[in-house]
């Protein structure tokens, strides 16, 4: 089995949602959370707030702060899986709420494994 990762992208990452909208949205995720959970094939995750700790550090080591106006995509947070296959991964993916906001998206990817170095 190998572990898969899904990084939430949120189209309008510098929009803050309500108090009321947040609580919504943590309780879907967490149970979308524990179906995975469920099956043993949750493995970690964690959300990224957009907030002005964020930081860019460039090739030339120029450092830009945050929050970043001119980027429309954002990277709202992450969680790993483990998956049969690519395509079961891309399942867990569909039903994560972070689906329910018009143009987000959840890119899935397999992490390497250290033979996949060798």
């Amino acid at each position: 089995m190998d572990e898969f990762i899904l990084i939430f992208r949120h189209e309008d990452g510098g929009k803050v949602a309500s108090p009321e909208q947040m609580q919504i949205w943590m309780k879907q995720t967490m149970d979308w959370i524990g179906g995975i959970a469920a099956q043993n094939k949750f493995v970690s995750g964690t959300g990224l707030p957009f907030d002005e700790s964020n930081r860019v550090v460039w090739h030339n080591n120029v450092v830009t702060n945050g929050p970043f106006g001119d980027i429309k995509e954002t990277i709202g947070g992450f969680v790993i899986v483990k998956a049969v296959s690519v395509e079961e991964a891309v399942e867990f993916a569909k039903g994560s709420p972070v689906l329910l906001g018009e143009g987000n998206s959840v890119e899935v990817r397999k992490i390497a494994k250290e033979e996949d170095h060798q």
